[in-house]
């Protein structure tokens, strides 16, 4: 039987890194629940203190096939590398220049939103087809593929 996933970030900021994630993927904020035109109105309702509002947040795929992204406020920041991490599929099917070139085109656009870019694996054949790492605004790192 195959499972639902969902993917859980630790962060400082979960407001801000929910929007970053939403706008690198093209995923959108979870909407709130029925009944409530925002999260603002439902978390007032709700009795959630202001202070808290910040707590969590979700991002979706819009067309419903990608898994749900988590984020969690936790007290620490990020220690060390992460042991898992997302490969971004941003240049599915290119090769050699080509590959390159979406790739450093995408990253590109994700450093203005505030990625930060670590490094670069050129094309290694047969089996290396060259990637990117690049870090969010909270320092997980991720690859762009």
């Amino acid at each position: 039987m195959a499972r639902d996933v969902q993917i859980t970030f630790d962060c400082a900021d979960p407001a801000g890194l929910a929007a970053f994630w939403a706008e690198a993927l093209g995923y959108r904020l979870q909407d709130p629940p029925e009944g409530f035109a925002s999260w603002e109105q439902a978390l007032e309702a709700m009795g959630v203190p202001p202070e808290r509002r910040n707590d969590a947040s979700a991002v979706v795929d819009p067309e419903g096939s990608g898994p749900r992204l988590f984020f969690q406020r936790v007290p620490e920041g990020k220690q060390a590398k992460n042991r898992v991490h997302l490969d971004v599929r941003a240049a599915p099917g290119l090769e050699g220049d080509a590959r390159m070139t979406a790739l450093e085109a995408e990253a590109e656009r994700l450093v203005t939103l505030g990625a930060t870019r670590l490094e670069r694996h050129e094309p290694e054949p047969p089996l290396g087809a060259g990637h990117l790492v690049l870090a969010d605004p909270e320092g997980n790192e991720f690859c762009l593929d």
